[in-house]
C-alpha cells in the first residue's frame, strides 16, 4: 500500500524526538529527491544507517514502513509525483462528506 508522503512524515515525527525533527525530515526527503528507483532504495538504506545508532526507534519505524514508503519507486518516474500523495482521495472524501452533510440523514 502506498502511503502519502506528508502523512508518513507526520507519523515518523511522532516517533522522533522533537530536537531531531529537521534532521530526520531532511533525510526522509532526500529519499524522494533521488533520480531513479535504484538510487531511491540506496538512499533509503543510507538513511537507515544514519539514524540506526542515534535514533533506533526512528530506524525501526522506517524499516517497518520500507515497502509502503518506497512503493512509488516501482512505477515509472513520470508517475511519481501523481502517486506520492493521496490528495485526490482526500478531496473525494471531503466532497462526499460535504454532500452528505447537506442531506443530513439518508432514508
Amino acid at each position: 500500500m502506498e502511503v502519502c508522503r506528508t502523512h508518513y512524515a507526520a507519523n515518523l515525527m511522532a516517533a522522533t524526538p522533537k530536537a531531531s525533527w529537521p534532521w530526520v525530515r531532511a533525510l526522509l526527503h532526500s529519499v524522494y529527491d533521488q533520480p531513479d528507483a535504484v538510487s531511491v532504495h540506496a538512499q533509503f538504506d543510507r538513511v537507515l544507517d544514519a539514524v540506526a545508532d542515534k535514533l533506533p526507534n526512528v530506524a525501526e519505524h522506517l524499516d517497518d514502513a520500507r515497502a509502503d514508503v518506497l512503493a512509488f519507486a516501482s512505477f515509472p518516474k513520470e508517475l511519481w509525483r501523481q502517486i506520492w500523495s493521496n490528495n485526490p482521495s482526500e478531496r473525494l472524501n471531503r466532497e462526499t462528506r460535504r454532500r452528505t452533510d447537506v442531506v443530513g440523514i439518508f432514508p
